[in-house]
């Protein structure tokens, strides 16, 4: 006689309702706007990223110019980043996403003409991402900022991490499909195909009803951009976890730079062998993304954040020795996953602990260290991986990592009453912050996206 097995309708309600708490921001119609175009539109940037490094390789083979390339693409996040901060915090930010988008899809469309008709160079590449670095410094605040608009605070670490999710979903397809179409019919469509997935971000935002919101007029926009910089100066808990970022952003995050070297030297393979190894550091940042969203509390970040940060070093270093390509796929994985965990706890926690009316000048450093200090950090990965080589490269990237969470961990007992004060004052938590850090179990809250 055989058994039938049943499933318990309680056990039912609970994973519905674990479900339903980790989409949540998906309630809100103009985030649900906004991830369903930006999700398309992100396909199409992750195709355009690999195309973009397989063909400067291609043109060059060489791992300074793909470094010079990237340091071209990110370097006006740098330098333009404050005044894109106070743009955010001075306009309506709905409508500078729409206008930077538009912009990006132009410039895509161009690039595609370009690589299409076969006369492209390697300079007209580097121009053209410099071009978009400028975009970019005006859209990352607007966007990072946008959010608390779409969903408000109380939901807001989940639209962070769910953000987080779309975006590396789209990292795991937009690879894959580049790899294939690369190998098969050459770069210059899936710069075609970015430029395409741009109207699905645009339409979505044009479609969102949103109320006017009252920005600040400050009378100098030279101390309004200041004021946004002493806040992340004289707040420990924020400068603490950007000093990290930046590290890493520096000596580690520039790994992606020399994959299509790992992927043609080392692995002895081809744009279809960078698609899958960029795909499977997608699916891991993608799982990281989707744990984050099933968190409901900010406690216990800051730990997180030292910890993720150290994964991703040790991680790094695995890789860096590997010769074996399943073995190299493989090691990407939890290469995403803790990279992501790490930026995306980091992007909440200053978003939790940031008032309003500083949240675009804030999130201006925040893509700053994050963005602006990757170029450097791509610039010197290629010129260092000239002489001692890519692996070796990466390998003390990673060392890097670990140093930094080393300092941070031992630092971090020292900001959590700051942070949870912080926190406690935008509303996003309760309790008595001197309480929770004698029982030696909360303000690691401070410290998530």
């Amino acid at each position: 006689m055989s058994a039938t097995k049943t499933v318990s309708p309680t056990r039912n309600l609970q994973n519905r309702s674990r479900f339903q708490d980790m989409v949540r921001s998906l309630r809100y119609r103009n985030f649900q706007l906004f991830f369903s175009g930006q999700l398309i539109s992100l396909i199409g940037t992750w195709m355009d990223n690999v195309a973009e490094a397989w063909l400067v390789y291609r043109l060059t083979g060489s791992s300074l110019l793909l470094g010079t390339v990237a340091f071209a693409g990110q370097i006006p996040i740098f330098l333009l980043g404050p005044l894109g901060g106070f743009v955010a915090d001075r306009w309506d930010r709905r409508k500078i996403v729409i206008a930077t988008q538009i912009s990006s899809m132009i410039l895509a469309f161009i690039l595609s003409f370009l690589t299409l008709t076969k006369r492209v160079t390697v300079w007209e590449v580097a121009l053209l991402a410099a071009l978009m670095g400028v975009v970019n410094a005006f859209d990352v605040p607007a966007r990072q900022s946008l959010l608390v608009d779409l969903v408000g605070r109380e939901d807001l670490m989940n639209a962070i991490a769910l953000n987080s999710s779309m975006f590396n979903g789209a990292r795991i397809i937009g690879p894959s499909v580049a790899g294939i179409l690369v190998a098969s019919i050459g770069e210059g469509w899936c710069f075609f195909a970015n430029a395409v997935s741009y109207i699905a971000v645009i339409t979505g935002l044009l479609m969102m009803r949103m109320q006017r919101a009252a920005f600040e007029k400050p009378s100098s926009p030279f101390d309004h951009i200041a004021e946004g910089f002493r806040f992340v100066r004289d707040t420990r808990p924020i400068r603490a976890l950007l000093l990290l970022l930046g590290l890493v952003s520096v000596v580690a995050l520039p790994y992606s730079v020399l994959m299509p070297i790992f992927a043609a030297k080392i692995l002895h393979g081809n744009a279809r062998t960078l698609g899958v190894l960029m795909g499977a550091t997608g699916i891991g940042a993608l799982a990281g993304a989707l744990m984050l969203a099933s968190r409901t509390q900010l406690q216990g970040l800051g730990k997180l954040v030292a910890t993720s940060c150290a994964g991703f070093g040790a991680c790094l270093i695995l890789f860096s020795f590997s010769r074996s390509y399943p073995i190299s796929v493989l090691l990407l994985v939890p290469v995403g996953f803790f990279v992501m965990v790490q930026m995306a706890s980091t992007n909440t926690l200053i978003q939790s602990m940031v008032p309003d009316r500083l949240r675009g000048r804030t999130m201006a450093v925040y893509s700053m260290t994050l963005l602006g200090m990757a170029p450097i950090g791509a610039f010197l990965s290629g010129a260092v991986a000239e002489h001692i080589g890519a692996p070796w490269t990466v390998a003390i990237g990673g060392l890097g990592a670990i140093a930094g969470a080393a300092v941070f961990a031992r630092h971090l007992p020292t900001i959590r009453v700051e942070a949870r004060e912080l926190i406690i004052a935008q509303g996003l938590a309760g309790g008595d912050p001197a309480q929770e850090m004698n029982a030696g179990s909360v303000s690691q809250a401070s410290l998530r996206n």
